[in-house]
């Protein structure tokens, strides 16, 4: 996710209107929206004929297999994580943050060390009744004789009002703390995520959860916020994680719960399936994640020069690790891997990450896509999406809809 604290200078070119066509023929760019509605075969070309693929008008690689991809995320000493993780943001020099994401061991070592001692999973599953009662408070509020948009009115706000309760924001300030968070993720056509309503709202937050810090300090409850503070880290390494989990679990989450609205009535056999048996749906939440993970690329930074199938990419060059791409792959999940299916045998995916930086998260977004799709699916059997209708959040770095617009 951006990191509004620290926007360095990218090593790629934001200003390019036009996809490259490169010598192979193939033409891949993560900010070309066009592509983006259906990059697969794309996709599907450079894993074939240019699994080291090289776009020299945004100046990067690109990995697409499912080893590679998993061999580069754990390797974070030629994969370097401490020059950014997005496209835009990419820098020359290591970023000034205190963001686990944006560090690479020891320092990494260190703060997961301590993140970890307050994110626990034992208060992770604390939170299924929360959970419940967000969905449940959500569901309630919908009109079902009218078109509902499944996104903004559902699975966008189930992980951004669950995130508000667990780090201990007082009722009052709730609906606030949800628009900041809404306003962080504002997506501007020429700027993507780092455009002025964005920024201005991660500056809002980050002062927001300094006061909160303040005050817990003397008054601790037992929240998110007060147990990051007595797990030995900085005011500043507590912000940068609080902001940390807001951006990366809000936005993941919502993406993740719209395309599984999507697949599943495109797929109405296995929706109805799930209706019967609820205790798939662990299972569904898996296939969504393989088949349309919501977070597809993370950049990355080479520390030297790494040769793969006969190709070198040079030292200091931005590389992106396609994780969605690595999902689809037949060297991983057989000749169907293309089709969507919650009753296939189950295989590792990468949608989290891999290795030290996998998704500190993971557990909580799973927990609330998990209790987010059996609420919904209880309530709501069935549903009819209007795609033509419904509106693509184009960025490099998270695919899915902010609005879906279904019958329900």
């Amino acid at each position: 996710m951006p990191n509004a604290a620290a926007a360095p200078r990218s090593t790629a070119d934001p200003a390019a209107e036009e996809p490259s066509v490169e010598p192979s023929g193939i033409a891949y760019d993560p900010m070309d929206p066009v592509l983006d509605e259906a990059p697969y075969e794309v996709w599907r070309a450079m894993r074939d004929q240019q699994p080291v693929y090289r776009n020299e008008r945004r100046g990067f690689w690109a990995l697409s297999r499912y080893e590679d991809v998993a061999e580069a995320l754990k390797d974070t000493t030629r994969f370097s994580s401490a020059h950014g993780n997005v496209l835009e943001l990419m820098s020359p020099d290591p970023v000034d943050s205190a963001m686990m994401i944006l560090n690479d061991p020891p320092g990494h070592t260190r703060l997961r060390r301590l993140v970890s001692r307050a994110f626990t999973l034992r208060r992770t599953a604390a939170l299924e009744e929360d959970v419940r009662s967000v969905c449940r408070e959500l569901l309630d509020a919908i009109d079902a004789s009218a078109e509902v948009d499944l996104v903004q009115e559902y699975a966008a706000q189930v992980p951004s009002r669950v995130i508000s309760r667990l780090l201990g924001v007082p009722g009052e300030d709730r609906e606030r703390v949800r628009l900041l968070i809404d306003e962080c993720f504002h997506l501007d056509e020429e700027h993507g995520f780092v455009n002025d309503v964005a920024l201005t709202a991660m500056g809002e937050l980050g002062s927001y959860l300094d006061r909160r810090l303040k005050h817990l300090a003397e008054q601790p409850g037992d929240d998110l916020l007060s147990a990051l503070t007595g797990a030995g880290l900085t005011r500043r390494e507590t912000i940068d994680f609080a902001m940390l989990l807001v951006m990366a679990g809000t936005e993941t989450v919502g993406r993740l719960l719209g395309w599984a609205a999507l697949l599943l009535d495109e797929h109405p056999d296995q929706r109805a399936d799930l209706v019967a048996d609820p205790s798939l749906i662990p299972r569904a939440v898996e296939e969504v994640l393989r088949f349309e993970g919501p977070s597809p690329v993370q950049a990355r930074f080479t520390t030297e020069d790494v040769t793969l199938h006969g190709v070198t990419i040079p030292a200091r060059s931005v590389v992106l690790l396609l994780t969605s791409s690595a999902g689809r792959d037949e060297r991983q999940y057989g000749p169907d891997a293309d089709v969507f299916d919650l009753h296939r045998e189950p295989r590792h995916h990468v949608s989290f990450g891999y290795g030290v930086h996998f998704c500190l998260g993971a557990s909580l977004a799973r927990l609330e896509s998990r209790i987010a799709l059996e609420e919904l699916l209880a309530r709501f059997p069935s549903w009819t999406v209007d795609r033509d209708r419904s509106v693509r959040a184009h960025t490099s770095t998270v695919r899915g809809w902010s609005r879906l617009l279904v019958r329900l």
